[in-house]
């Protein structure tokens, strides 16, 4: 695993600034897990090919009604995300049963989704999108935030089953586990103060 301390890594706000390398991310990773892009937690229906979803998610970032932290590396190409909203902008949860069982305090904001380019990942770039994306919630206001991820302590998981980072990297960021919701899953929360 690489020192994160010598991998340089920015991160910047998704917005219309910054859609182009993210869609270049994207397609370069095969329009991600068979072509989401990042859009199926939004549950925005009739969207059913992945060009769809592209463009729906195009007109999303454009609108200010998508919200991610994108990771660049030192030659200024995006290795990473991880995406963020309010429930309402991203209704869509894994183990939704479980979780509507019993519901964790309301939360202001959801992280949902992380993601790394499949050549980069151990590398930190999921921990600088969970960082990055820790500040822009901050600089938006900050509040309550949850996320369902999974535990890998004693286990080795399948990289495909992580698209939510580690419960083990949320805790490393100020989140604690309220309830467990699956063999290995979690939600987890943390307040956190406007910066």
């Amino acid at each position: 695993m690489a020192d994160r301390t010598t991998v340089p890594y920015t991160v910047r706000a998704l917005d219309a600034s910054t859609w182009d390398a993210f869609a270049e991310l994207v397609e370069r990773n095969g329009g991600v897990m068979g072509g989401c892009w990042c859009q199926n937690n939004h549950r925005q229906p009739g969207l059913n090919t992945p060009e769809e979803k592209r463009a729906a998610k195009e007109e999303r970032v454009r609108t200010g009604r998508a919200h991610a932290a994108l990771v660049f590396d030192a030659d200024d190409r995006a290795q990473g995300w991880a995406q963020f909203g309010s429930p309402e902008e991203l209704p869509a949860l894994t183990h939704r049963r479980a979780y509507d069982l019993d519901p964790p305090p309301t939360a202001d904001w959801r992280i949902i989704c992380i993601f790394v380019d499949k050549r980069h990942r151990h590398q930190g770039v999921a921990r600088a999108a969970l960082e990055g994306a820790l500040d822009l919630i901050a600089r938006s206001g900050g509040g309550r935030i949850e996320a369902v991820s999974q535990t890998t302590t004693g286990r080795k998981a399948p990289s495909g089953f992580l698209f939510s980072a580690t419960v083990e990297l949320f805790e490393q960021n100020g989140f604690e586990r309220f309830r467990q919701v699956g063999k290995h899953s979690w939600i987890v929360g943390r307040v956190l103060d406007p910066s």
